[in-house]
């Protein structure tokens, strides 16, 4: 038994981050915890892991599976939330990770005057790309907006 900061995040983070991929329990649940945790607790330890993330995560945005999309995008709202220097060093990796959120900015539910019992589990892939988004743009620095609005086009700022 090891204490959880005392662990290789460079070895173990990335395997973590790519078992979001799997749907079977106890793998889902063991990873999606394992990077929770991690995230946690080692704080400072995660910031030059960041390059090694990237394909991890590409590989679950690209996915296009509703639940592993949702599950990707909280994680990734928790990783820049982690630690200072996270969401700047994102930004140039932008370019890799947001033509997927380009598709599905708009895949809001319109149920007209019913109620969407699932936004309580945070599925609807609008607005967490939307929360996602303006996340990525309040820690990304001044050159996030930038980006963003490049990649895509109709993002509005929340902070401008």
């Amino acid at each position: 038994k090891v204490e959880p900061d005392k662990l290789d995040y460079l070895h173990y983070l990335p395997i973590f981050f790519d078992g979001i991929m799997e749907k079977q329990d106890p793998f889902a649940t063991l990873a999606e915890c394992g990077v929770y945790d991690m995230l946690k607790v080692g704080r400072h330890q995660v910031l030059k892991c960041i390059p090694s993330l990237i394909m991890p995560i590409k590989r679950c945005l690209d996915s296009r599976d509703g639940e592993i999309m949702a599950k990707m995008l909280c994680v990734l709202q928790q990783l820049v939330k982690s630690d200072d220097g996270i969401g700047e060093a994102l930004v140039p990796y932008y370019r890799q990770l947001l033509p997927c959120f380009n598709l599905y900015k708009s895949a809001n539910h319109n149920l007209g005057d019913k109620i969407f019992y699932a936004q309580r589990k945070r599925q609807n892939m609008g607005d967490l790309i939307e929360e996602t988004l303006a996340i990525l743009e309040q820690h990304g620095g001044e050159d996030a907006f930038i980006n963003i609005k490049y990649m895509i086009p109709t993002y509005e700022s929340l902070i401008h």
